[in-house]
């Protein structure tokens, strides 16, 4: 199945926009309970803005509220991008650490947010358990776990270290453009001969194909006969 992924998938990437470890760790506390698409559209004025952690550990209040409160739950969210920076400057020399230990111990970085970082940001192989990657492995029975640091090492065991960043990266994108949650494109997917939730949406070719999304919709299609 990873395989499969791997030829649905070949360009699969993280889908949040950055230049820096620290861009990068801003936008994923940015993207909880918010899509790509809308953390992306808010992070350029943001990062023209707070260029570093000092910037952050500084920021005034109720302006760095401004800036991020499209991507919602903003308060919360300042309160860890000005955390992040103080600790960063205090503890780090304004660097961000690189080990999941360190990161895990920073205001707003969780486990999740700390695999994104490490596996796109430093070239460490993490399994990102996100709300698409956990659905997903349940429904193809890789695992029964709901916690997803269970998830986690489950899916590692199956699959090798290496794979593990790009493994992600493959089951959101399938998760986003095909394995949807409640109407999967089942008559579509690539995956279909070996999945045990086969059926799960529509069978019909044509009324899957239509449940197809984003710019590799025709490149999928095309790898099914369609």
């Amino acid at each position: 199945m990873d395989r499969a992924l791997a030829l649905a998938f070949p360009n699969a990437h993280c889908e949040l926009d950055f230049t820096t470890p620290l861009e990068l760790a801003v936008a994923t506390i940015l993207s909880a309970q918010c899509t790509d698409e809308r953390v992306n559209l808010t992070t350029p004025a943001l990062f023209a803005e707070y260029r570093d952690a000092r910037a952050y550990a500084e920021a005034n209040r109720a302006e760095l509220e401004e800036y991020i409160r499209p991507t919602g739950f903003f308060r919360n969210k300042t309160s860890s991008l000005i955390g992040l920076g103080q600790t960063l400057v205090e503890r780090h020399d304004g660097e961000l650490p690189h080990t999941l230990e360190e990161l895990v111990r920073l205001p707003g970085i969780g486990r999740k947010t700390a695999n994104v970082i490490l596996g796109n940001a430093f070239g460490v192989p993490g399994i990102t358990v996100d709300t698409h990657f956990g659905r997903l492995v349940r429904r193809w029975a890789w695992t029964t776990e709901e916690d997803p640091v269970k998830v986690e090492h489950a899916v590692g065991e199956l699959i090798e270290r290496k794979e593990w960043t790009m493994l992600s990266h493959r089951v959101i994108f399938h998760g986003r453009r095909v394995c949807h949650s409640r109407k999967p494109a089942c008559g579509v997917c690539i995956l279909a001969k070996d999945c045990p939730s086969f059926g799960a949406g529509p069978t019909d070719p044509e009324a899957a194909a239509k449940l197809v999304k984003g710019p590799e919709a025709e490149h999928l299609l095309e790898l099914v006969g369609r």
